[in-house]
């Protein structure tokens, strides 16, 4: 028997978009040439639809400018016209508010309140316009496909407008359906606004030096991709093959027999929004921690796979009674490619280092800066600004943890300004997801730190990553003018630990390779030269145990004993005992290891000098006794 899901797959005919059966191919997908080529000319048209939106800004201006010179606190209707102002103009306006309202470190507390509605409160359109929809995508009429459809959508939002319903095999689903005119209304303002920005560019010169057009090019191929609702149900798809096994995130399933251009049908997802602190305590659910969950899923988007979500304000994101993190929606996603990805982890690794030169390359790899430019200057700009942003030095991560987003964007946006920077397009939708989400933490928790969750992550790739660039970090990061930094490594596998994911076995091995590499030969040395100085200040101790009596060896040893409690010795203790505290901690993982170290050559290398340079203490001590004369009435000799 055919289920009718299958049913419905067979007899629900596809459209390819661009042909004479899709209702409404207009100028899509995004393509900025042929949207100037169907709008550019019809003048009567842009200039009504800029003065559209024009007059109601300026207006709206005049009013603050009148509450301010009057002394009123209108502050609350101010902010609800606003919120309906943004409505009005359209999609493109509506995303700028959402944008909004995820920064309280921007926006007045009472326009936050009024902008969060743009999330998914907006003004629905009519049902028989849904219903004609999905008729036209699915081929047969509402009532047919679903067994049941809420009478009025339960959400609406920019692009869009949400029903819960069941599908006829009993399964629950969120069915999504566009909004009419979306595509000629977000071309006609997006036509405007690239004009706009080319004649700016060309009007300010070279004091506009990154490409305005190219990065909302970018915007807009994107806004296109969130209009196709099949593209979305790819991207969904392809996040939860990246980040569903994440214990702590959920992603709906996509139901494709009932999707198409302009309907989705999605797995419906019984949760809360983050920002409803009330509702997320009664399922007693953390706000913190779960925007914590959000941080540590974006930055493995951000740094390990590459596909991100460029859009998660509190709408996208709801918390599952069983504390998981569900995304919702999947029309707004980017990519950063390897070299992109690991240019950023080098570039925070050199902030934190103060290495302002190799910053100033790294911005060259990730073109922000021409291979051309004059680094001097920029070196010493970048050595004023991030010494101001990260404070005096100390251990790493201490100042990186109390830093915030918004801080640095804003410090770099006026280095950028000044000197010949120019901002990547793909630069543009990461600084729009990181100050996204970082609004969101600070709205549930205004201590809340990004870097400070996101750091334990840092250190975890540095420390287990294999990448030829990030090992070349790590070098860096560990090796000063020759000098191995203890504190530095102490520090990485302290934060490491923290990490959610954090694999003991694979650290464990990291460490241990790099100890025996060609890199880690100075360490070695070094260990073996503190080695033989504590077998040797214990032999003396024994011996002067056994003979207290007219043994001048017996009080020697107290200065070396000092030398010993500070060295590699008790850093290597140090960093053991840290590991130790890790959950994953199992003694079990260490015999593999030593079996492996045992038979290496480099191990053998370093029993050798061991042995070599205690010999040599030892023979030392044993020539000058017998030919140096004694000191002091204790008879002790100076240490070798």
């Amino acid at each position: 028997m055919v289920s009718l899901e299958t049913a419905m797959t067979l007899t629900v005919p596809t459209r390819v978009v661009g042909t004479n059966s899709d209702p409404e191919p207009g100028v899509y997908p995004y393509n900025p040439d042929l949207i100037n080529e169907t709008y550019g000319h019809r003048y009567g048209l842009l200039i009504g639809r800029f003065l559209q939106i024009a007059l109601p800004l300026v207006a709206f201006y005049l009013g603050l400018v009148i509450d301010r010179l009057t002394r009123r606190d209108r502050q609350a209707q101010r902010a609800q016209a606003f919120r309906k102002l943004l409505t009005g103009l359209g999609p493109a306006a509506i995303k700028v508010g959402q944008a909004l309202s995820t920064r309280p470190d921007l926006v007045p507390p009472a326009y936050l309140e009024e902008l969060a509605q743009l999330q998914d409160q907006l003004p629905p359109f009519p049902n028989p316009v849904a219903y004609q929809f999905i008729e036209e995508e699915l081929g047969l009429p509402p009532e047919k496909v679903f067994a049941e459809l809420s009478p009025q959508p339960i959400a609406a939002a920019s692009l869009g407008q949400v029903y819960r319903g069941r599908l006829h095999s009993g399964e629950a689903v969120a069915v999504k359906v566009q909004r009419p005119g979306l595509i000629e209304q977000i071309s006609l303002d997006l036509c405007i606004i690239r004009r706009l920005v080319a004649w700016g560019k060309r009007l300010m010169g070279k004091r506009i030096r990154s490409n305005l057009v190219a990065i909302l090019d970018e915007f807009g191929y994107r806004l296109f991709e969130e209009m196709d609702y099949r593209q979305e149900g790819r991207n969904a798809e392809q996040f939860a093959a990246l980040y569903g096994h994440l214990p702590q995130v959920y992603v709906p399933r996509i139901y494709w027999a009932y999707t198409r251009r302009r309907v989705l049908t999605m797995e419906w997802i019984q949760g809360v929004k983050l920002t409803d602190l009330d509702r997320m305590a009664a399922f007693g659910l953390n706000g913190r921690d779960m925007v914590a969950v959000g941080v540590q899923c974006s930055l493995r988007q951000l740094l390990e796979h590459g596909f991100f979500h460029a859009d998660p304000h509190p709408g996208n994101l709801l918390a599952m009674p069983d504390g998981k993190l569900a995304y919702l929606d999947f029309g707004m996603m980017s990519h950063v490619t390897p070299t992109q990805r690991y240019g950023l982890l080098t570039a925070i690794v050199h902030m934190v280092n103060r290495d302002y030169e190799a910053l100033a390359y790294d911005y060259v790899a990730l073109d922000f800066l021409s291979t051309d430019t004059d680094l001097t200057p920029i070196k010493l700009a970048l050595a004023n600004v991030f010494s101001d942003i990260l404070g005096p030095a100390g251990a790493l991560g201490a100042s990186v943890a109390q830093l915030n987003i918004k801080r640095i964007t804003d410090k770099l946006s006026a280095l950028m300004y000044e000197y010949p920077f120019q901002v990547p397009a793909y630069y543009a939708l990461i600084i729009r997801s990181l100050v996204t989400l970082e609004g969101l933490a600070i709205t549930i928790d205004p201590s809340f730190k990004v870097l400070s969750v996101a750091y334990p992550y840092v250190a975890k790739r540095l420390l287990v990553d294999n990448a030829p660039e990030l090992r070349q970090s790590l070098r860096d990061l560990l090796f000063k003018d020759g000098t191995f930094r203890w504190s530095r490594l102490e520090n990485l596998v302290r934060n490491a630990v923290r990490s959610d994911d954090f694999d003991l076995e694979v650290v464990l091995a990291q460490i241990t390779d790099f100890l025996l590499s060609e890199r880690g030969e100075f360490i070695r040395n070094q260990l073996a030269e503190e080695l033989a100085r504590s077998l040797d200040t214990w032999g003396q101790s024994w011996l002067g145990r056994l003979w207290p009596k007219g043994r001048p060896a017996a009080s020697a040893p107290a200065q070396e004993t000092s030398v010993n409690g500070a060295g590699t010795v008790h850093q290597l203790t140090t960093i053991w005992q840290i590991v130790q505290e890790s959950p994953d901690f199992d003694p079990v993982l260490v015999f593999p290891l030593l079996g492996q170290v045992v038979f290496r050559p480099e191990t053998r290398e370093f029993g050798q000098h061991l042995s070599n340079r205690l010999s040599q203490r030892v023979l030392s001590r044993v020539i000058r006794q017998l030919l140096l004369p004694e000191r002091g009435s204790g008879g002790t000799l100076a240490p070798s």
